[in-house]
């Protein structure tokens, strides 16, 4: 099975364009999904609570996803570390393990939608990478419509790898400026040439 991994910069699109290529057939690996999941671990919750104590849970008894980014994009680099080093082993266990299901199911392509592709070592495992262009204004304007302030914005895309890196590493270059059917029409093209 050929895993095509997503990059692009915060609010590019990426997942729009992994659920246009899984309308056409692929596999779809979720890392954004499966990251929600294993902050529900109680091994997780453990870690973060003794890291960030009761002010990164909500009134469930569970993360809080808007204040734990609060606490690790706002302050050193090394809280963002700590939370990838005690959640990124079971998003990786977690993909690897769906990749392998969707391969025996016999899925022949599956794209990787992940917000840390690079930063997680998880484009290694990629026969293709896939850039998705966007210009930064429509993509801060996407983030404020998720209710992230400037701040949020810089201070997540701080935490990529730079924008023209991934832009150099990738394979395919989606144009995502205008509108989703003229990302379509792209996605429908480079899914025609996998065939």
């Amino acid at each position: 099975m050929w895993i095509i991994g997503l990059l692009g910069g915060v609010g590019s699109g990426k997942s729009m364009v992994a659920r246009q290529f899984a309308q056409l057939g692929a596999g779809l690996l979720d890392a954004d999904r499966i990251g929600h999941e294993v902050l529900r671990l109680p091994d997780v919750e453990a870690a973060a609570r003794q890291r960030w104590g009761e002010r990164i849970f909500g009134e469930d008894g569970r993360i809080d996803r808007k204040r734990l980014a609060g606490m690790v994009f706002r302050s050193a680099d090394g809280e963002r570390r700590y939370l990838e080093q005690i959640t990124h082993p079971e998003i990786v266990r977690r993909l690897r393990q769906q990749a392998e299901s969707l391969a025996a199911g016999g899925v022949r392509v599956a794209i990787l939608d992940a917000a840390l592709l690079v930063e997680a070592g998880l484009a290694d495992g990629c026969q293709q990478l896939v850039f998705v262009e966007c210009p930064r204004e429509a993509r801060l304007a996407r983030a404020m419509t998720r209710g992230w302030t400037e701040e949020e914005f810089a201070a997540r895309e701080e935490a990529q790898e730079p924008l023209d890196r991934k832009r150099e590493r990738a394979h395919a270059i989606l144009d995502n400026s205008g509108s989703p059917e003229q990302t379509r029409a792209q996605v429908e093209q480079l899914w025609a040439r996998l065939d």
